[in-house]
């Protein structure tokens, strides 16, 4: 009996290999599909958006099914499903796209298979993401429903099933909206883009490229995270893929010279998660910024490359004062090689993100510049090894890239489903005079609310669908306090992002506490603390928009300055040291002092400025009235 027990057992696990073998084999196929029909749609065709859109959702929704496996009948009855949306859609593409909402009658087999789009897309949403989004966007679409059994600011006048499932399926607000749209065409050939850039080799070049910058100097495992994390995260985009690549080498190698796990699981998780806000490679929300406010994408990352900068300047300083206050050894010059040496290895790598650049900054789309990019890629990599080579690179690139666009897609196709909620029933208006009603309208706590707003939807959502819901609700709020439209989204944008390292659910402080086997929410909290240069920055580019390119170059070239040292000294106080180390009252003051100097007042910014130059030269042993102010009195 146990004979055959165990016969059977072992025919169910062949089974289930030969299938799960099977299901590979099929995803291998239709993602490259996917890649070739993205890459047409995209920078060829000119055929109608919701139809481009409706193809680019079916396939991610027949990879995620491939890959995020249940139960095998279910599987095989969704991927049928969603094939037959497919073919259907495609079919009627051209009356869908023509008929005039609310007055053009759906068929039945319309509603039918609009239906199935929205729930398989729910669906594929749960398995790659989780319930939170799926939660937040039934709350939403449950207000459309039922919103006109409530009474005062909450009521509206309702709407039927089928009504609500035309704005959901067969409008430019619901599954077809921005966040769709973007990625079905910016954000896929960055992507891809990055992929492409990863598996050629381009990450151990700026690793080592890393290494032979900062590894020399005090502290050097550690800087050479950050750098390295920037650069990766900027090829990534998700900050806790990049605290996996780079965080391995990192991590350990900062243990070793000294740096408690802690320190260096928390240092790993904020470099990694400012990639995302490093241009010209931005993460998803840019693309959907930019498809939310008509900026344009060149705009976007010209006014977020000083915010940037000031990020990992401060950072690095964080860094450079631990590594001081500890007395930590430099790294052994036989773990890098020369600065020369390296970019004499590497320097080819530099040349996709250059040509990516200057494409950008030439006017083109950022389609185009993502196509130029790719291009730029494949004939190097083709050209410096051969056939052999070059497609196996490009197998795993398609593997990289197809994962990591399934969980954007579907996070975005959910994020149209809550925007359509919002935008059908008038609530992006209502929640905005609730902010102000809170806030009385007082500008300080409309930013720290808007702020609180976006961590927490954060905590249980990826950054893109965070920044689409925060947008649509806070974003008013702000240009009606007169702040720029920039600023407005930029601000929501960086905290957004980091909502990965902030507790109690910071995914990207969690990741790099593994690898460090360090406690996770004392990484979070250590992340919050010593990246509280990184959650100022925002308030600092609303406040002064010279950060953001905005004015005069005098005013900007001060602004920056300015900025730096004041960074510099927050770094200082959240260490403890400057040239010895600190008391507790110091601190706090140098703390204050650094967050004065983003302040745009000059004469304030001044007096910082001598203030802090006090504390360094107390703090060099020297005694004040020698200063050669007090002199004179």
């Amino acid at each position: 009996m146990k004979r055959m027990e165990r016969h059977l057992l072992q025919g169910d696990n062949l089974k289930q290999e030969k299938y799960g073998r099977f299901l590979s084999r099929c995803m291998i196929i239709i993602s490259l599909f996917f890649i070739m029909y993205q890459i047409w749609s995209v920078a060829f065709s000119t055929i109608d958006p919701m139809y481009q859109m409706s193809i680019h959702l079916v396939f991610i929704l027949v990879l995620t099914f491939c890959l995020y496996r249940s139960i095998p009948l279910i599987d095989g009855l969704f991927l049928i499903l969603a094939t037959s949306s497919g073919i259907y859609f495609s079919i009627h593409a051209e009356r869908f796209a023509t008929r005039i909402v609310g007055i053009d009658p759906l068929s039945n087999w319309d509603i039918f298979f609009g239906l199935i789009l929205v729930v398989l897309s729910m669906e594929a949403a749960r398995r790659t993401i989780g319930m939170p989004i799926i939660i937040i966007a039934l709350l939403f679409l449950a207000y459309a429903l039922f919103g006109h059994y409530l009474s005062g600011i909450w009521y509206h006048r309702g709407m039927s099933l089928t009504e609500l499932l035309e704005q959901l399926a067969f409008s430019y607000n619901g599954l077809w909206g921005s966040p769709i749209a973007v990625a079905a065409s910016f954000v896929f050939m960055f992507v891809l883009f990055g992929a492409l850039l990863q598996t050629s080799g381009a990450s151990e070049f700026f690793f080592r490229l890393s290494v032979a910058v900062a590894g020399r100097s005090r502290g050097g495992a550690l800087k050479i995270a950050v750098l390295a994390s920037a650069f990766s995260g900027m090829i990534s985009g998700s900050p806790t893929a990049n605290v996996v690549t780079t965080g391995s080498f990192t991590i350990p190698m900062s243990k070793k010279l000294g740096y408690s796990p802690r320190f260096a699981a928390a240092i790993e998780a904020i470099a990694s998660t400012g990639g995302s806000l490093l241009p010209p490679i931005m993460g998803s929300s840019a693309f959907l910024m930019a498809a939310v406010t008509s900026i344009p994408y060149t705009s976007i990352i010209i006014a977020a490359t000083l915010p940037a900068l000031l990020f990992y300047v401060a950072l690095l300083a964080v860094v450079h004062f631990e590594a001081r206050r500890l007395n930590l050894p430099r790294m052994d010059e036989k773990n890098h090689l020369p600065l020369k040496t390296v970019i004499k290895q590497g320097w080819f790598h530099m040349i996709p993100v250059l040509v990516l650049t200057v494409t950008l900054l030439s006017g083109a789309s950022p389609s185009r510049a993502g196509l130029f990019g790719i291009i730029t890629i494949i004939v190097i990599h083709l050209l410096r090894t051969g056939w052999k080579q070059h497609l196996s690179m490009l197998r795993k690139a398609i593997d990289v890239g197809v994962k990591a666009m399934i969980p954007i897609s579907t996070a975005c196709a959910v994020a149209g489903l809550v925007i359509a909620g919002i935008m059908t029933t008038g609530l992006g208006g209502k929640l905005n005079s609730l902010i102000l009603g809170f806030t009385a309208g007082h500008f300080g706590l409309t930013l720290i609310f808007i702020m609180v707003i976006s961590i927490i939807l954060g905590m249980g959502m990826p950054v893109a669908a965070t920044y689409v819901l925060t947008a649509m609700v806070a974003a008013p709020t702000l240009i009606n306090l007169g702040v720029s439209e920039m600023a407005s989204h930029l601000f929501i944008v960086y905290f957004s992002v980091l909502s990965a390292i902030t507790p109690p659910v910071a995914v990207a402080s969690f990741a790099a506490a593994g690898i460090a086997g360090a406690n996770p929410t004392k990484v979070g909290v250590e992340a919050v603390r010593l990246g509280l240069t990184s959650f100022i920055i925002p308030f600092a580019f609303v406040l002064n928009p010279a950060l953001l390119m905005e004015g005069t170059v005098v005013e900007i070239g001060f602004g920056f300055i300015f900025s730096i040292i004041g960074v510099i000294t927050i770094a200082s106080g959240m260490t403890g040291y400057l040239n010895k180390k600190l008391h507790y009252g110091i601190r706090i003051l140098l703390v204050g002092l650094g967050g004065v100097l983003l302040y745009p007042t000059f004469v304030i910014r001044l007096i910082a400025l001598l203030l802090i130059g006090l504390i360094i030269y107390v703090q060099h042993g020297k005694n004040i009235m020698s200063f050669p102010v007090f002199r004179k009195l």
